[in-house]
């Protein structure tokens, strides 16, 4: 039998860990019990990774790179901005990225960043990306008000992601995204139907409350 490869090795690894944080539903594991659902010595998981959290992170990464990569397919395949909006919505809860073990990861991800700040880059990466993808398309939309309107989409991205972690009888991805493109469309009306309603008061950094959420318990 060929000898697998450090990559190979890896992808074990971050499969085994995102398996395993989602059965207990927090990163009360070790990364022996990692380790050896992958498969491998708890040596070697320490080679590739320095601690249990360097390994969720990558775990994380991973999962937002497949997300990343649904998002991107989505928005070549699209030709006008609301459907560059809806395949954005479909991407954050299609069949590879909203199952359970994705879910929990996500809930997991969300308090870790709290308190870690390597995982507070990690999720501002993220959150800047998805604002950025939204206010681009919803701009040509509603003009001047998509950076406030992008913040709540994608506020509302996530926590439907935090609620069907709580919600363990469905994992509806249809209803999920059907969410969102209902509230694109309402805000999109409302703003066209009150073209009258002021922007002085919106949000001027939609992203602050991303890029500096507080810290608990000190730093990693």
């Amino acid at each position: 039998m060929a000898r697998k490869s450090e990559q190979e090795r890896r992808a074990e690894l971050i499969a085994a860990t995102i398996r395993e944080v989602a059965a207990v539903g927090s990163l009360d594991v070790t990364t022996s019990q990692i380790a050896k659902s992958a498969g491998v010595s708890s040596g070697l998981a320490f080679h590739y990774f320095k601690d249990k959290n360097s390994l969720f992170l990558a775990a994380m990464a991973h999962i937002l790179m497949r997300y990343g990569q649904d998002v991107r397919r989505g928005l070549a395949e699209a030709r006008t901005p609301q459907e560059r909006l809806a395949s954005i919505a479909r991407a954050s809860f299609n069949n590879r990225n909203f199952t359970k073990e994705a879910i929990h990861a996500w809930l997991i991800f969300y308090s870790l960043a709290l308190r870690s700040p390597a995982a507070r880059r990690l999720l501002y990466i993220y959150q800047r990306r998805l604002h950025s993808n939204l206010v681009y398309n919803l701009r040509p939309l509603i003009g001047e008000t998509a950076p406030d309107v992008a913040r709540r989409i994608g506020g509302l991205i996530d926590g439907l992601y935090l609620r069907y972690a709580l919600d363990t009888s469905s994992d509806d991805n249809q209803a999920a995204s059907e969410h969102v493109l209902r509230a694109i469309a309402a805000e999109c009306t409302e703003i066209h139907e009150n073209e009258e309603i002021s922007i002085d008061e919106a949000d001027p950094s939609p992203m602050a409350p991303i890029a500096n959420p507080p810290l608990v318990g000190g730093q990693e």
